[in-house]
């Protein structure tokens, strides 16, 4: 396969969140704790408790910002265990 045709396998790219302007990690991480179905456990937190635990989690590289490619998305998904 030559190069020009690898780009079109890739879906996703992790986006280092120290990349991002402060705006815009702010908005991807406000959107992430907003959407429906995410998960906090047995007690809801306080909007402003989850942005600082997200932030938390990117800083400890306990999560991280990725980009679909097909659907021109950034999202913030768990580190797995290494």
């Amino acid at each position: 396969m030559t190069a020009e045709h690898s780009c079109c396998l890739l879906k996703s790219m992790d986006i280092p969140w120290q990349s991002l302007k402060a705006e815009t990690l702010c908005a991807v991480i406000k959107e992430f704790v907003t959407r429906d179905g995410t998960d906090y456990g047995q007690s809801e937190a306080s909007f402003d408790t989850k942005i600082t635990d997200v932030y938390r989690l990117l800083k400890d590289k306990k999560a991280r910002v990725v980009f679909d490619v097909e659907s021109e998305t950034c999202d913030i998904r768990e580190v797995k265990g290494e």
